[in-house]
């Protein structure tokens, strides 16, 4: 299985990584069309230059990638994706040949947390429009694609996940619910500006709690992608 998990920036996908990665019969890839998407648009993220550097530019050449047989004899690849990393300029008909996940948060602490790493986010920044593309373009080619919520995970870890494995016909494991400190072999080169909190982790982190109210700059950001983040919802597993 090549198992393809989207979701926006600041979504405990690292983490999500780094449980299915704990699985002897999972290998992991990190965020493997940034580069190509750097290269595309021309964004200047921390650390621009080393990202291009670390990984294809060509979306070609990383989708050749994705939908080989996996590495190192394993059974599956667990491969997280950003959904804002998918341009209109890479092809989509892949995700027709992968087992794909969507991965939810609520819109006001994606903004709160993102913004903390990186001033001033922009709609194209937070990953909730072409989160929502991206499903309806399976859903309209007929996929029924999962939809997990990240509060879920961190509320229930152990049900939620043996829920997420039941979906994907995958018997659950217990060592998803810890890894150690310090980080992974999977990180991409970004992780130091990007994973100190997972790094610092050996399991989930605790249930979040209320939502956090946004400076006034965000607040109409928020109001943008509000309604994409409620209708994706209602597939919530």
């Amino acid at each position: 299985m090549q198992l393809a998990v989207w979701s926006g920036p600041r979504n405990i996908s690292t983490a999500l990584m780094y449980s299915f990665a704990q699985r002897k019969d999972f290998v992991a890839i990190d965020e493997p069309f940034y580069a190509a998407y750097l290269s595309l648009t021309g964004l200047d993220h921390p650390m621009r230059e080393k990202v291009i550097a670390s990984q294809p530019t060509d979306p070609e050449i990383v989708i050749r990638t994705l939908t080989k047989p996996q590495p190192d004899g394993a059974a599956h690849m667990y491969q997280k994706h950003m959904t804002q990393h998918m341009v209109d300029a890479i092809s989509r008909d892949w995700m027709e040949t992968v087992t794909n996940i969507f991965l939810l948060r609520h819109p006001a602490r994606v903004i709160s947390s993102f913004s903390k790493k990186y001033k001033n986010p922009k709609l194209h920044d937070i990953g909730f429009q072409k989160q929502i593309e991206l499903f309806r373009f399976l859903c309209d080619a007929g996929h029924s694609p999962v939809v997990v919520n990240s509060y879920d995970i961190r509320r229930f870890p152990e049900k939620t996940l043996k829920k997420l494995c039941l979906h994907l016909s995958l018997d659950f494991d217990p060592a998803m619910l810890r890894w150690d400190i310090g980080g992974s072999r999977y990180d991409g080169v970004w992780a130091k500006h990007w994973y100190g909190a997972v790094h610092r982790s050996t399991g989930f982190s605790e249930p979040e709690g209320q939502l956090p109210r946004l400076p006034k700059k965000f607040r109409a950001l928020e109001r943008q992608v509000i309604s994409d983040y409620e209708e994706m919802m209602q597939y919530c597993i």
